[in-house]
């Protein structure tokens, strides 16, 4: 681990971070422009797909064939992002996994609140399921809303009677939009990316007239017993902290298998700067390990 890399992100982010209060159009255009600087290595591969009517991107590693699938779920405080912008973090994942990812373009908020990104992974992950692709061979994965929107789908499969996946992936989730945790302010220096102030300005935007505090939109008041195996990954510089604490502990005492990872000294989704941080490319290794532990293969009888 260096020190020296975590304070050159540090400065790289402060000097070109995205201000969540500003008007949705100034800020999906300037998260257009930063992700579009990000490059994607020549052997990736990627397919335009749509599962239950949300479209995505299927991104493979030539050479690599697999039956699992990551399904997958940008952030972007459900106001922002899109499938295309995860790609490269998708494609390392896809790389240390040997598995496809499969990442989509849910309907985002203002123009389609709560429920509209629910109902879109629910959709996408039954497509898979109707496609005859068993629930062992699928994990469910997501950074920042989309570990969030991971959980709250989750949560929603388990209630209509769904078979569920057989794991999930959660970096740095966001799952308490009643923002009532504790790090939002005792992490606010230290967090070069994300503000409470640009926080509560994106909430009503997704909320809309719903509760906060539904466990469809705040998983992490909901009851999680019966949801498979966790991985929760969060940095220790930044004010969604809590929110990963406190999923975690639901996730225990709820009997829920749960791993929780935090890494010192790293920002909000620190697995996406895998070139520039040796503690991204070893937290993705962990990942990758969690995710093929619980995920069938195909030697596997279902």
């Amino acid at each position: 681990m260096s020190t020296e890399q975590q304070r050159q992100l540090d400065a790289i982010l402060r000097q070109g971070g995205l201000d969540t209060s500003a008007d949705v159009a100034t800020m999906r255009a300037a998260f257009s422009d930063l992700m579009a600087r990000i490059p994607v290595a020549p052997d990736v591969q990627q397919k335009p797909v749509e599962l239950g009517g949300v479209a995505g991107i299927e991104v493979t590693i030539q050479g690599h064939d697999s039956e699992n699938v990551i399904l997958y779920f940008h952030g972007g405080v459900y106001v922002i992002g899109n499938a295309e912008a995860t790609v490269p973090l998708a494609s390392d994942l896809a790389r240390r996994t040997g598995t496809k990812v499969i990442t989509t373009d849910y309907r985002l908020a203002p123009e389609h609140p709560y429920p509209a990104a629910v109902r879109d992974a629910r959709a996408a992950y039954e497509a898979l399921l109707a496609q005859g692709i068993a629930p062992a061979h699928i994990a469910l994965a997501g950074e920042s809303a989309g570990g969030g929107l991971a959980v709250a789908a989750l949560l929603a499969l388990r209630d209509s009677g769904v078979p569920l996946p057989g794991c999930g992936y959660l970096m740095s989730p966001y799952v308490d939009l009643t923002l009532s945790g504790e790090t939002l302010a005792t992490k606010q220096t230290l967090d070069p990316l994300l503000t409470l102030d640009g926080l509560r300005a994106r909430v009503p935007d997704y909320v809309g007239t719903a509760d906060a505090a539904d466990p469809y939109i705040s998983p992490i008041f909901g009851d999680l017993r019966e949801l498979p195996p966790l991985l929760i990954q969060v940095g220790s510089h930044e004010i969604l902290l809590g929110d990963a604490l406190r999923l975690a502990w639901q996730a225990a005492i709820h009997d829920v298998p749960v791993t929780l990872d935090v890494t010192p000294g790293v920002p909000h989704v620190f697995q996406a700067y895998a070139g520039l941080l040796d503690e991204a490319g070893e937290a993705l290794d962990r990942a990758s390990r969690f995710l093929n532990l619980h995920l069938a293969h195909p030697e596997v009888q279902l």
